[in-house]
């Protein structure tokens, strides 16, 4: 009865998380069918079946769930370690950057309605699969852009590659190929005006020949920094070591024993002395 009125329930009211925090959706997931968990148990194929209709950045934190579900939440707890260790979610933290160059960790619950197993979920954490981003929004562009200022304004560094507002126009789009691949100002100045022949007779063929050929390859991709974190107790972990979502002490696995901790150096010393002491006594014993 209960899987009948979830099923009948409404995600789009559902309310969303605090911005950067709760559901995201995996890309590359097969179409949506009415068979998607079909191999959950009833309750926890409904609760996944409503958790995929969510829109992303929904709240899907066991405490949010409980007041729009027709159950508790440690029945919701149960259920979610369930859909995790059927493949199709995982709970953990994720390094991001700020424009201003700072970083935090932000708690992430990735979503995937198509099931995925460990070694997927391994190379997620690494970066080695695509993630959902949304779309940034449409900005308005100025009226003259970075490079566009940047190409007027050459003229007052080297007098000899003044250009025109047709020029700058033209060849604003080479510069700004140079900013996407990380250059600085400084760094697109540099390679305009360095070594300039005498004369210059076409300022913007120069520019052009030099926009091009000293363009610098495009910076190396960042992978993302991940940690994936076992459902029952929150200890983060290596993804090989979470099979399911699950640590081994939670999966009652007992932990390695450990090696016995190397001795003090004051004990060692200890103990050497007695060794000196006991062999003089024999040696004296034997005199």
């Amino acid at each position: 009865m209960a899987e009948t009125q979830l099923s009948a329930a409404s995600p789009p009211a559902h309310p969303t998380a605090n911005p950067g925090y709760g559901k995201r959706s995996a890309l590359d997931q097969l179409p949506r069918t009415n068979h998607d968990f079909a191999h959950l148990p009833p309750r926890e194929a409904a609760i996944a079946a409503y958790l995929d209709r969510l829109h992303d950045g929904a709240d899907i934190s066991v405490k949010t769930l409980a007041k729009h579900l027709p159950y508790g939440q440690c029945a919701l707890g149960t259920a979610l370690n369930r859909i995790q260790q059927a493949g199709h979610l995982r709970r953990g933290r994720e390094c991001v950057t700020a424009d201003d160059g700072s970083s935090r960790w932000i708690t992430r619950s990735w979503w995937s309605r198509t099931a995925r197993d460990d070694d997927w979920w391994a190379a997620f954490t690494r970066g080695d699969v695509p993630e959902h981003q949304e779309p940034p929004p449409e900005r308005q562009r100025p009226t003259r852009s970075r490079a566009h200022i940047l190409l007027a304004a050459l003229g007052r560094t080297a007098s000899v590659l003044s250009l025109s507002q047709a020029d700058c126009a033209t060849l604003a789009p080479l510069v700004t190929e140079w900013f996407e691949r990380g250059a600085s100002e400084e760094d697109v100045l540099r390679a305009l005006t360095a070594g300039l022949p005498t004369p210059v007779h076409h300022p913007a063929a120069l520019v052009r020949n030099r926009l091009t050929s000293k363009l610098p390859p495009p910076p190396a991709p960042r992978p993302p920094v991940r940690v994936l974190e076992c459902a029952n107790c929150g200890a983060p972990g290596r993804p090989e070591t979470l099979p399911g979502g699950r640590c081994g002490a939670c999966r009652g696995e007992r932990a390695p024993a450990q090696p016995a901790a190397p001795p003090s150096a004051p004990t060692v010393h200890a103990r050497a002395a007695e060794i000196r002491a006991a062999m003089a006594q024999r040696r004296r014993e034997k005199a």
